[in-house]
């Protein structure tokens, strides 16, 4: 057999026969295969499963998302409050709690929202306690803030210079802000600062005098250690207790150098002190003198253990609670030869050098009070004849 008679016969046992088309079948679209027939994995109950785990997760993201979007608008955007309001935070009072009430004081809108925001801002451990002063439309992004930086609104407490621990006392005990019973004991008197005391309400009247004690303590130390060296006192008690004097003695700040020089140099000269104050404190103690109660000459003549008219040198305490400027001005009084001093009549004091200067300023008062007595009885004597009532402020 030839090579090529094999060949011809492969071709043509391969080849396929070619049939014409016609122009129409030419032009005709071949139908496409058919899909793939589904294997049973995919028919099985695991990838259904895992289709459903899949789109569920999935729509629990978008519902996630929509309700994070949601929320964070609510708790950043402006609150339903119309009005600015004070709200009180009590000690020890847990986030869930704080919300509640927000909402029951239609501060917030939502309590859920105000927890998860702090919750998701990490600030449940340091809201704080205190009265705090909300804005109208505050968001709950601006509640929680200002109640973690605590700048809560502040109630004040004011001792005036002057006063005795008594009626210091007095004053913490009515105020409305403060919490909690009073000292059994009262601390000796001038231990209390004369200060204005600023706190958050609910703070207790403990607290305040704790402070107060402090305060003074510090106070009287720090200007005791910058005294002149030649001061006729032995110790900080009869610092303070002459400190006391000078405080009751003016309510001029620029005198109180000069009234406290006159003192010093009576103690240098070995002369009573001859102090009013003290007389009156010998007799009402802390409660003080009633406004309409004169000092008669008895009272002057009273022994008491502080009245300075009977007794050599210094009382055995302070008569009241001394201010800064009363102590500055015992640890560095003036320089004068000052042994006397007297009311002019209208606030402030004239002072003198010798017994006759100190007599003839004693009188010139004296006419004075007798030229305001008689002015206050004609102008009585006049209204009562008019039936009007007399202007008795003091000018």
């Amino acid at each position: 057999m030839s090579i090529g008679s094999e060949g011809n016969g492969e071709f043509g046992r391969r080849a396929q026969p070619l049939v014409p088309k016609t122009a129409s079948e030419a032009l005709r679209p071949e139908v496409a295969p058919g899909p793939p027939k589904r294997s049973r994995a995919s028919r099985s109950q695991f990838v259904v499963f895992l289709n459903f785990i899949v789109t569920s997760a999935m729509l629990v993201l978008v519902l996630a998302g929509v309700a994070l979007y949601v929320g964070k608008r609510a708790f950043d955007g402006p609150g339903p409050s119309t009005v600015t309001t004070n709200f009180m935070v009590r000690d020890n009072t847990g986030t869930a709690e704080i919300a509640d009430q927000l909402e029951r004081r239609g501060l917030i809108s939502d309590a859920r929202i105000f927890r998860l925001g702090v919750r998701a801002y990490d600030k449940g451990g340091v809201l704080k306690a205190g009265e705090y002063e909300i804005k109208a439309y505050a968001s709950m992004r601006e509640i929680m803030e200002l109640l973690e930086s605590g700048k809560s609104v502040l109630a004040s407490l004011t001792i005036p210079e002057g006063l005795t621990v008594e009626q210091a006392f007095q004053r913490i005990a009515e105020h409305e802000a403060l919490t909690g019973p009073m000292p059994a004991e009262i601390p000796p008197e001038g231990s209390l600062i004369a200060d204005t005391q600023r706190f958050t309400r609910g703070s207790t009247r403990q607290q305040i005098i704790d402070k107060m004690l402090a305060d003074q303590k510090r106070l009287v130390e720090t200007i005791w250690a910058r005294r002149v060296s030649d001061l006729p006192i032995s110790d900080i008690n009869e610092f303070v207790t002459l400190a006391s004097i000078v405080e009751k003695e003016t309510a001029i700040a620029d005198e109180r150098s000069r009234v406290a020089a006159v003192f010093i140099n009576r103690l240098n000269k070995g002369m009573r002190l001859q102090s009013d104050p003290t007389i009156i404190y010998g007799i009402f103690g802390g409660k003080g003198k009633p406004a309409d109660r004169p000092i008669y000459r008895s009272d002057i003549d009273k022994p008491t253990p502080y009245n300075t008219y009977t007794i050599p040198g210094l009382p055995p305490g302070p008569i009241a609670n001394p201010g800064r400027e009363s102590l500055e001005a015992v640890a560095n009084p003036s320089k004068t030869d000052d042994l006397y001093f007297v009311a002019t009549g209208n606030g402030g004091h004239v002072f003198a050098t010798t017994l006759d200067e100190h007599n003839e300023n004693v009188a010139r008062y004296r006419a004075v009070q007798r030229k305001l007595a008689d002015e206050a009885a004609k102008a009585a004597a006049a209204a009562e004849q008019t039936g009007t009532v007399p202007d008795t402020t003091e000018q």
